[in-house]
Protein backbone atom coordinates (compact mmCIF):
# COMPACT_ATOMS: atom_id res chain seq x y z
CA UNK A 1 0.00 0.00 0.00
CA UNK A 2 1.15 3.52 -0.75
CA UNK A 3 1.58 5.99 2.10
CA UNK A 4 0.31 8.64 -0.30
CA UNK A 5 -3.14 7.08 -0.64
CA UNK A 6 -6.07 9.03 0.73
CA UNK A 7 -8.06 7.67 3.66
CA UNK A 8 -10.86 6.88 1.20
CA UNK A 9 -8.55 4.81 -1.00
CA UNK A 10 -7.30 2.77 1.95
CA UNK A 11 -10.86 1.84 2.83
CA UNK A 12 -12.00 0.71 -0.63
CA UNK A 13 -12.78 -2.89 -1.58
CA UNK A 14 -12.94 -2.59 -5.38
CA UNK A 15 -15.23 -4.59 -7.64
CA UNK A 16 -13.50 -7.68 -9.03
CA UNK A 17 -14.43 -8.29 -12.69
CA UNK A 18 -14.43 -11.70 -14.31
CA UNK A 19 -11.07 -12.98 -15.49
CA UNK A 20 -9.81 -12.24 -18.99
CA UNK A 21 -7.05 -14.88 -19.18
CA UNK A 22 -5.03 -15.80 -22.25
CA UNK A 23 -5.31 -19.59 -22.23
CA UNK A 24 -5.01 -21.47 -25.56
CA UNK A 25 -8.27 -23.16 -26.55
CA UNK A 26 -10.15 -21.58 -23.65
CA UNK A 27 -13.94 -21.84 -23.51
CA UNK A 28 -14.71 -18.53 -21.80
CA UNK A 29 -18.09 -18.58 -20.09
CA UNK A 30 -17.41 -16.30 -17.12
CA UNK A 31 -18.18 -12.71 -18.13
CA UNK A 32 -21.52 -12.88 -19.97
CA UNK A 33 -20.05 -11.82 -23.29
CA UNK A 34 -21.98 -12.65 -26.44
CA UNK A 35 -20.81 -15.70 -28.41
CA UNK A 36 -21.83 -13.87 -31.58
CA UNK A 37 -20.21 -10.82 -33.12
CA UNK A 38 -21.69 -7.32 -33.22
CA UNK A 39 -23.80 -6.14 -36.12
CA UNK A 40 -21.62 -5.95 -39.26
CA UNK A 41 -23.15 -2.52 -39.78
CA UNK A 42 -21.84 -1.45 -36.36
CA UNK A 43 -18.33 -2.68 -37.20
CA UNK A 44 -18.42 -0.76 -40.49
CA UNK A 45 -19.61 2.39 -38.73
CA UNK A 46 -16.85 2.12 -36.13
CA UNK A 47 -14.22 1.69 -38.82
CA UNK A 48 -15.57 4.66 -40.77
CA UNK A 49 -15.48 6.85 -37.64
CA UNK A 50 -11.89 5.87 -36.81
CA UNK A 51 -10.33 8.31 -39.25
CA UNK A 52 -8.96 11.81 -39.48
CA UNK A 53 -11.80 13.24 -37.38
CA UNK A 54 -10.40 11.53 -34.30
CA UNK A 55 -8.35 14.68 -33.81
CA UNK A 56 -11.63 16.39 -32.87
CA UNK A 57 -13.57 15.91 -29.66
CA UNK A 58 -16.81 13.95 -29.97
CA UNK A 59 -20.24 15.47 -29.39
CA UNK A 60 -20.34 15.74 -25.57
CA UNK A 61 -24.13 15.36 -25.59
CA UNK A 62 -24.08 12.37 -28.01
CA UNK A 63 -27.07 14.07 -29.62
CA UNK A 64 -27.58 11.73 -32.56
CA UNK A 65 -27.19 8.60 -30.45
CA UNK A 66 -29.69 9.90 -27.91
CA UNK A 67 -32.13 10.69 -30.71
CA UNK A 68 -31.81 7.17 -32.13
CA UNK A 69 -32.26 5.58 -28.70
CA UNK A 70 -35.24 7.83 -28.01
CA UNK A 71 -36.93 6.78 -31.24
CA UNK A 72 -36.15 3.12 -30.55
CA UNK A 73 -37.70 3.24 -27.06
CA UNK A 74 -40.49 5.71 -27.94
CA UNK A 75 -39.36 8.43 -25.54
CA UNK A 76 -38.03 11.98 -25.98
CA UNK A 77 -34.28 12.64 -26.42
CA UNK A 78 -34.24 14.63 -23.18
CA UNK A 79 -35.25 11.42 -21.43
CA UNK A 80 -32.07 9.61 -22.56
CA UNK A 81 -28.62 9.65 -20.97
CA UNK A 82 -25.59 7.85 -22.40
CA UNK A 83 -22.30 6.90 -20.78
CA UNK A 84 -19.14 4.83 -20.97
CA UNK A 85 -20.81 1.49 -20.34
CA UNK A 86 -23.73 0.96 -17.99
CA UNK A 87 -21.27 0.79 -15.07
CA UNK A 88 -20.48 4.47 -15.54
CA UNK A 89 -24.17 5.28 -15.98
CA UNK A 90 -24.91 3.45 -12.74
CA UNK A 91 -22.08 5.27 -10.94
CA UNK A 92 -23.56 8.60 -11.98
CA UNK A 93 -27.02 7.44 -10.84
CA UNK A 94 -25.63 6.49 -7.44
CA UNK A 95 -24.13 9.98 -7.08
CA UNK A 96 -27.01 11.94 -8.59
CA UNK A 97 -30.03 10.04 -7.28
CA UNK A 98 -29.24 7.32 -4.75
CA UNK A 99 -27.09 9.22 -2.23
CA UNK A 100 -29.87 10.22 0.16
CA UNK A 101 -30.34 10.55 3.94
CA UNK A 102 -32.20 7.23 4.10
CA UNK A 103 -30.27 4.05 3.26
CA UNK A 104 -30.30 2.73 -0.30
CA UNK A 105 -32.14 -0.59 -0.62
CA UNK A 106 -31.09 -3.50 -2.82
CA UNK A 107 -31.06 -7.34 -2.63
CA UNK A 108 -28.43 -9.19 -0.64
CA UNK A 109 -27.58 -11.26 -3.72
CA UNK A 110 -27.23 -8.96 -6.71
CA UNK A 111 -24.67 -7.13 -8.87
CA UNK A 112 -21.64 -6.82 -6.60
CA UNK A 113 -20.76 -3.37 -7.92
CA UNK A 114 -23.64 -1.83 -5.95
CA UNK A 115 -21.96 -1.97 -2.51
CA UNK A 116 -18.70 -0.84 -4.11
CA UNK A 117 -20.36 2.34 -5.40
CA UNK A 118 -21.89 2.87 -1.97
CA UNK A 119 -18.55 2.67 -0.20
CA UNK A 120 -16.86 4.90 -2.76
CA UNK A 121 -19.54 7.58 -2.50
CA UNK A 122 -20.31 7.28 1.20
CA UNK A 123 -23.84 5.94 0.69
CA UNK A 124 -25.51 4.10 3.56
CA UNK A 125 -27.27 0.97 2.33
CA UNK A 126 -29.45 -1.89 3.54
CA UNK A 127 -29.58 -5.25 1.79
CA UNK A 128 -32.90 -7.08 1.55
CA UNK A 129 -32.57 -10.89 1.57
CA UNK A 130 -33.80 -12.87 -1.40
CA UNK A 131 -36.11 -15.73 -0.44
CA UNK A 132 -35.01 -19.37 -0.28
CA UNK A 133 -35.61 -19.69 -4.04
CA UNK A 134 -33.37 -16.66 -4.72
CA UNK A 135 -36.27 -14.41 -5.70
CA UNK A 136 -36.87 -10.70 -5.08
CA UNK A 137 -40.14 -9.82 -3.34
CA UNK A 138 -41.44 -6.31 -4.02
CA UNK A 139 -43.35 -6.26 -0.75
CA UNK A 140 -40.03 -6.21 1.11
CA UNK A 141 -39.35 -2.73 -0.34
CA UNK A 142 -42.72 -1.08 0.15
CA UNK A 143 -42.74 -0.16 3.83
CA UNK A 144 -39.19 1.20 4.01
CA UNK A 145 -37.67 4.60 3.41
CA UNK A 146 -34.87 5.27 0.98
CA UNK A 147 -34.21 4.85 -2.74
CA UNK A 148 -34.16 1.44 -4.41
CA UNK A 149 -32.01 -0.24 -7.05
CA UNK A 150 -32.92 -3.66 -8.43
CA UNK A 151 -31.33 -5.55 -11.30
CA UNK A 152 -34.06 -7.10 -13.43
CA UNK A 153 -33.31 -9.82 -14.38
CA UNK A 154 -31.25 -10.08 -11.24
CA UNK A 155 -27.57 -10.92 -11.43
CA UNK A 156 -26.14 -13.42 -10.78
CA UNK A 157 -29.38 -15.37 -10.33
CA UNK A 158 -30.93 -14.55 -13.72
CA UNK A 159 -34.44 -14.47 -12.26
CA UNK A 160 -36.73 -11.69 -13.51
CA UNK A 161 -39.59 -9.84 -11.86
CA UNK A 162 -42.76 -9.48 -13.95
CA UNK A 163 -43.58 -6.04 -15.38
CA UNK A 164 -46.58 -5.74 -13.06
CA UNK A 165 -44.36 -6.16 -10.00
CA UNK A 166 -41.97 -3.44 -11.14
CA UNK A 167 -44.98 -1.19 -11.78
CA UNK A 168 -46.26 -1.89 -8.27
CA UNK A 169 -42.87 -1.05 -6.76
CA UNK A 170 -42.46 2.21 -8.67
CA UNK A 171 -46.02 3.32 -7.85
CA UNK A 172 -45.82 2.44 -4.16
CA UNK A 173 -42.40 4.07 -3.73
CA UNK A 174 -43.19 7.35 -5.50
CA UNK A 175 -41.43 9.09 -2.59
CA UNK A 176 -38.00 7.88 -3.73
CA UNK A 177 -35.87 7.24 -6.79
CA UNK A 178 -36.15 3.70 -8.14
CA UNK A 179 -33.43 2.45 -10.50
CA UNK A 180 -34.07 -0.71 -12.51
CA UNK A 181 -30.85 -2.11 -13.95
CA UNK A 182 -31.88 -3.99 -17.11
CA UNK A 183 -28.50 -5.19 -18.33
CA UNK A 184 -30.01 -8.57 -19.27
CA UNK A 185 -33.61 -7.64 -20.08
CA UNK A 186 -33.36 -8.51 -23.79
CA UNK A 187 -33.02 -12.23 -23.07
CA UNK A 188 -36.56 -12.90 -21.87
CA UNK A 189 -37.74 -10.24 -19.43
CA UNK A 190 -40.00 -7.23 -20.00
CA UNK A 191 -38.56 -3.74 -19.86
CA UNK A 192 -39.89 -1.15 -17.43
CA UNK A 193 -39.28 1.70 -19.89
CA UNK A 194 -43.02 2.19 -20.65
CA UNK A 195 -43.51 3.11 -16.98
CA UNK A 196 -41.21 6.13 -17.31
CA UNK A 197 -43.99 8.24 -18.89
CA UNK A 198 -46.05 8.29 -15.69
CA UNK A 199 -43.39 7.80 -13.01
CA UNK A 200 -40.89 10.65 -12.60
CA UNK A 201 -39.02 8.61 -9.94
CA UNK A 202 -38.06 5.76 -12.31
CA UNK A 203 -34.70 5.37 -14.05
CA UNK A 204 -34.08 2.36 -16.31
CA UNK A 205 -30.47 1.48 -17.18
CA UNK A 206 -29.39 -0.52 -20.24
CA UNK A 207 -26.09 -1.73 -21.68
CA UNK A 208 -25.03 -2.51 -25.23
CA UNK A 209 -22.42 -4.99 -23.98
CA UNK A 210 -24.66 -8.06 -23.75
CA UNK A 211 -27.45 -8.41 -26.30
CA UNK A 212 -25.71 -6.18 -28.84
CA UNK A 213 -22.28 -7.79 -28.38
CA UNK A 214 -20.46 -4.48 -27.90
CA UNK A 215 -18.74 -5.13 -24.57
CA UNK A 216 -15.48 -3.82 -25.99
CA UNK A 217 -17.05 -0.54 -27.12
CA UNK A 218 -18.32 0.54 -23.67
CA UNK A 219 -21.75 2.06 -24.29
CA UNK A 220 -24.54 2.22 -21.74
CA UNK A 221 -27.58 4.40 -21.34
CA UNK A 222 -30.43 5.32 -19.04
CA UNK A 223 -34.01 6.34 -19.72
CA UNK A 224 -36.10 8.30 -17.27
CA UNK A 225 -37.89 11.54 -16.54
CA UNK A 226 -36.08 14.57 -17.92
CA UNK A 227 -35.47 15.76 -14.36
CA UNK A 228 -33.59 12.55 -13.49
CA UNK A 229 -31.59 12.77 -16.71
CA UNK A 230 -30.60 16.34 -15.91
CA UNK A 231 -29.26 15.13 -12.56
CA UNK A 232 -27.13 12.48 -14.28
CA UNK A 233 -25.87 15.05 -16.76
CA UNK A 234 -24.83 17.41 -13.97
CA UNK A 235 -22.74 14.64 -12.44
CA UNK A 236 -21.29 13.60 -15.81
CA UNK A 237 -20.26 17.14 -16.67
CA UNK A 238 -18.60 17.45 -13.28
CA UNK A 239 -16.60 14.31 -13.97
CA UNK A 240 -16.07 13.73 -17.72
CA UNK A 241 -17.79 15.76 -20.39
CA UNK A 242 -16.77 13.41 -23.23
CA UNK A 243 -17.51 9.84 -22.09
CA UNK A 244 -18.23 8.40 -25.55
CA UNK A 245 -15.77 8.76 -28.42
CA UNK A 246 -16.72 9.15 -32.05
CA UNK A 247 -16.35 5.42 -32.92
CA UNK A 248 -18.44 4.43 -29.90
CA UNK A 249 -21.27 6.77 -30.83
CA UNK A 250 -21.21 5.68 -34.48
CA UNK A 251 -21.11 1.97 -33.64
CA UNK A 252 -23.92 2.25 -31.11
CA UNK A 253 -26.16 4.08 -33.58
CA UNK A 254 -25.57 1.46 -36.27
CA UNK A 255 -26.24 -1.36 -33.83
CA UNK A 256 -29.58 0.08 -32.74
CA UNK A 257 -30.58 0.52 -36.36
CA UNK A 258 -29.77 -3.12 -37.24
CA UNK A 259 -32.73 -4.75 -35.54
CA UNK A 260 -32.56 -7.93 -37.62
CA UNK A 261 -29.09 -8.82 -36.33
CA UNK A 262 -30.14 -8.03 -32.76
CA UNK A 263 -33.23 -10.23 -32.93
CA UNK A 264 -31.38 -13.13 -34.52
CA UNK A 265 -28.59 -13.13 -31.94
CA UNK A 266 -30.85 -12.86 -28.89
CA UNK A 267 -33.11 -15.64 -30.18
CA UNK A 268 -30.07 -17.91 -30.66
CA UNK A 269 -28.86 -17.21 -27.12
CA UNK A 270 -32.27 -17.99 -25.64
CA UNK A 271 -32.39 -21.24 -27.60
CA UNK A 272 -28.92 -22.19 -26.37
CA UNK A 273 -29.94 -21.31 -22.82
CA UNK A 274 -32.86 -23.73 -22.96
CA UNK A 275 -30.62 -26.50 -24.29
CA UNK A 276 -27.94 -25.87 -21.66
CA UNK A 277 -30.51 -25.82 -18.85
CA UNK A 278 -31.87 -29.18 -19.96
CA UNK A 279 -28.36 -30.65 -20.21
CA UNK A 280 -27.42 -29.41 -16.73
CA UNK A 281 -30.60 -30.86 -15.24
CA UNK A 282 -29.76 -34.22 -16.81
CA UNK A 283 -26.37 -34.01 -15.07
CA UNK A 284 -28.07 -33.52 -11.72
CA UNK A 285 -27.76 -29.75 -11.37
CA UNK A 286 -30.33 -27.46 -9.82
CA UNK A 287 -30.75 -24.58 -12.28
CA UNK A 288 -32.55 -21.34 -11.43
CA UNK A 289 -35.05 -20.11 -14.05
CA UNK A 290 -33.05 -17.61 -16.10
CA UNK A 291 -34.17 -14.66 -18.22
CA UNK A 292 -30.55 -13.62 -18.82
CA UNK A 293 -27.68 -14.70 -21.07
CA UNK A 294 -26.37 -16.96 -18.32
CA UNK A 295 -27.63 -19.64 -15.96
CA UNK A 296 -27.02 -19.98 -12.23
CA UNK A 297 -26.65 -23.61 -11.23
CA UNK A 298 -25.41 -25.83 -8.43
CA UNK A 299 -24.83 -29.54 -8.02
CA UNK A 300 -26.08 -31.10 -4.75
CA UNK A 301 -22.97 -33.29 -4.41
CA UNK A 302 -20.19 -30.88 -5.43
CA UNK A 303 -18.99 -27.54 -4.11
CA UNK A 304 -18.97 -24.63 -6.52
CA UNK A 305 -15.26 -24.06 -5.97
CA UNK A 306 -14.43 -27.70 -6.74
CA UNK A 307 -16.40 -27.65 -9.97
CA UNK A 308 -15.02 -24.28 -11.09
CA UNK A 309 -11.44 -25.44 -10.46
CA UNK A 310 -11.95 -28.74 -12.24
CA UNK A 311 -13.44 -26.97 -15.25
CA UNK A 312 -10.56 -24.52 -15.36
CA UNK A 313 -8.13 -27.44 -15.50
CA UNK A 314 -10.01 -28.46 -18.65
CA UNK A 315 -9.79 -24.93 -20.15
CA UNK A 316 -13.42 -24.11 -19.42
CA UNK A 317 -13.90 -20.90 -17.44
CA UNK A 318 -17.10 -20.14 -15.50
CA UNK A 319 -17.77 -17.61 -12.74
CA UNK A 320 -17.72 -18.68 -9.11
CA UNK A 321 -18.61 -16.38 -6.21
CA UNK A 322 -17.53 -16.85 -2.60
CA UNK A 323 -20.41 -15.12 -0.81
CA UNK A 324 -21.96 -17.61 1.65
CA UNK A 325 -25.44 -17.86 0.12
CA UNK A 326 -24.16 -18.53 -3.40
CA UNK A 327 -20.78 -20.23 -2.87
CA UNK A 328 -21.97 -23.52 -4.36
CA UNK A 329 -23.41 -21.96 -7.52
CA UNK A 330 -21.73 -21.48 -10.87
CA UNK A 331 -22.73 -18.64 -13.16
CA UNK A 332 -22.36 -19.95 -16.70
CA UNK A 333 -22.53 -17.62 -19.70
CA UNK A 334 -24.59 -18.84 -22.63
CA UNK A 335 -22.00 -19.48 -25.33
CA UNK A 336 -22.21 -21.05 -28.76
CA UNK A 337 -23.46 -24.60 -29.15
CA UNK A 338 -19.89 -25.82 -29.57
CA UNK A 339 -18.74 -24.03 -26.41
CA UNK A 340 -21.65 -25.38 -24.39
CA UNK A 341 -20.94 -28.87 -25.68
CA UNK A 342 -17.34 -28.52 -24.42
CA UNK A 343 -18.72 -27.39 -21.06
CA UNK A 344 -21.17 -30.28 -20.65
CA UNK A 345 -18.57 -32.83 -21.77
CA UNK A 346 -16.15 -31.45 -19.18
CA UNK A 347 -18.79 -31.51 -16.45
CA UNK A 348 -19.72 -35.07 -17.32
CA UNK A 349 -16.07 -36.07 -17.02
CA UNK A 350 -15.61 -34.24 -13.72
CA UNK A 351 -18.72 -35.74 -12.16
CA UNK A 352 -17.77 -39.25 -13.31
CA UNK A 353 -14.25 -38.99 -11.91
CA UNK A 354 -15.41 -37.74 -8.55
CA UNK A 355 -18.49 -39.86 -8.24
Amino acid sequence: MSRFWSELTHGLSPYVPGEQPQIPGLVKLNTNESPFGPSPKAIAAIQAAAGETLRLYPDPQATRLREVLAAHHKVAPEQVFVGNGSDEVLAHAFAALLKQPAPLLFPDVTYSFYPVYCRLLGIDFTTIPLDAEMRVHVDDYLDRKGPVIIANPNAPTGIALPFAEIARLVSARSDAAVVIDEAYVDFGAETAIPLVAEHPNLLVVHTMSKSRALAGLRVGYAIGDAGLIEGLTRVKDSFNSYPLGRPAQAGAIASIEDDAHFQEARAAIMENRAELTAALVRLGFDVLPSSANFVFARHPDRSGQTLASALRERAVLVRHFTAPRIKDYLRITIGSKAELSRLTDALREVLAQNG
